[in-house]
C-alpha cells in the first residue's frame, strides 16, 4: 500500500471542494478554501483522528483502509469513476464494479443532489434497489437496510423472500407493491441485456415466489418514476408520503425522495420525523467508539 501517495491524492481532492459543494456552511475563520480534515471525517463516517492519519500517509498505526472506508471517502470527495478507482489502486483494494452493485460508486451528480435534500427523507438505489447511500431522515423512515452482498442485497428480492420486508408497508398495499416492483425489474432486465446478475435473480424468485413467477409472466414494464406510499414507522404510524425518482442517464442509478403536500397530515409527521432522527443520531453518535458508526469501526478491525 502506497501510503504517502494515497494521503497525498486524499488531500489534493480534499483542497479543491468548497463547503456549499456538499451542503456545509463556509463559517468564519476558514483558512483554507476546501474542506477541513475533520468535515471529509464527518461526510464518511469516520473519526477525524482516524482520517488524519490517513491523509498524512502514516503507517505507525497500522492504517490499512477497507474497501467501505474507501468508497466512503469516494462519495465523501465526490471522486469521479478514474479517480475512484485511482483511489483503490493505491490502496492496494480491489476496485468495485462502478456500474451496479450496492457497493458501486455513486454518481456524483445523484450525490450531490442527495446533499441538497436535508429536510426531506432521500437515498441513492440502483436500478435492482439494492440502498447506496441514505440522508439521516431516511434512515429514520426506512431504517438501515441489511449488510446483505449478492442477490440479497436488493429490495426486490427480499420483498419476495422475506416476510419481514414487508414490514415497511400496509398488508393491503402488498399486492401493488408487487406489481410494481416486479414491472420495474422487467424494465431494467432488458435495459441490462445479457447480465448474469439479473437473471440469477430473476431465476431464483422464480422459484422461490409463486407471486413474482405470476408477475413476471404478464410481462408488464414500467419504470417506477413516481408513486404515492403509505410507510409504516413504529413511532408514527402510518405515513402517506409522495415518493419520486430521478433516474441516472444509463438507469443503473436513482435518487429517491419523499414529501407530503404542505399541511397535509404526512407533512406533520415529516416534521416529527426531523425531530425523532435528530434524537436518536445523537444516542448513536454518543454510543460509537472514536466518532466512527458501527460499520466503519468494524471495517478497521
Amino acid at each position: 500500500m502506497n501510503l504517502p501517495e494515497l494521503g497525498a491524492f486524499l488531500r489534493t481532492r480534499r483542497d479543491r471542494i468548497r463547503p456549499a459543494d456538499v451542503g456545509l456552511p463556509a463559517g468564519p475563520r476558514r483558512r483554507v478554501p476546501g474542506l477541513r480534515r475533520e468535515e471529509v471525517a464527518q461526510l464518511a463516517g469516520l473519526s477525524a483522528d482516524y482520517y488524519t492519519e490517513l491523509e498524512r500517509g502514516s503507517a505507525k498505526n497500522g492504517v490499512q483502509p477497507s474497501a467501505q472506508t474507501l468508497a466512503a471517502l469516494a462519495r465523501a470527495l465526490r471522486l469521479n469513476g478514474d479517480e475512484r478507482d485511482h483511489l483503490f489502486h493505491l490502496a492496494e483494494r480491489p476496485v468495485p464494479p462502478s456500474a451496479h452493485g450496492a457497493s458501486a460508486h455513486v454518481q456524483p451528480a445523484l450525490l450531490g443532489l442527495l446533499d441538497r435534500l436535508s429536510n426531506t427523507p432521500a437515498r441513492v438505489i440502483t436500478d435492482l434497489h439494492e440502498t447506496m447511500v441514505q440522508n439521516d431522515l431516511a434512515l429514520t423512515l426506512l431504517g438501515e437496510p441489511p449488510a446483505h452482498r449478492g442477490p440479497e442485497a436488493s429490495f426486490v428480492y427480499r420483498w419476495f423472500t422475506d416476510p419481514r420486508a414487508r414490514d415497511l408497508y400496509p398488508p393491503e398495499d402488498h399486492p401493488h407493491h408487487s406489481r410494481v416492483f416486479v414491472a420495474d425489474l422487467q424494465a431494467a432486465a432488458a435495459r441490462r441485456g445479457r447480465d448474469a446478475e439479473v437473471a440469477k435473480m430473476v431465476a431464483v424468485l422464480r422459484r422461490r415466489s409463486e407471486e413474482f413467477a405470476a408477475l413476471w409472466d404478464t410481462h408488464d414494464v414500467a419504470v417506477r418514476r413516481m408513486d404515492r406510499k403509505r410507510i409504516v414507522h413504529s413511532m408514527l404510524g402510518v405515513i402517506e408520503l409522495d415518493c419520486y425518482n430521478l433516474l441516472s442517464e444509463d438507469g443503473r442509478q436513482r435518487l429517491l425522495w419523499f414529501t407530503a403536500p404542505p399541511g397535509s397530515r404526512g407533512a406533520e409527521q415529516l416534521e416529527l420525523l426531523s425531530v425523532i432522527g435528530t434524537q436518536e443520531l445523537g444516542a448513536t453518535e454518543s454510543l460509537a467508539p472514536g466518532g466512527l458508526s458501527a460499520a466503519d469501526s468494524a471495517s478497521q478491525h
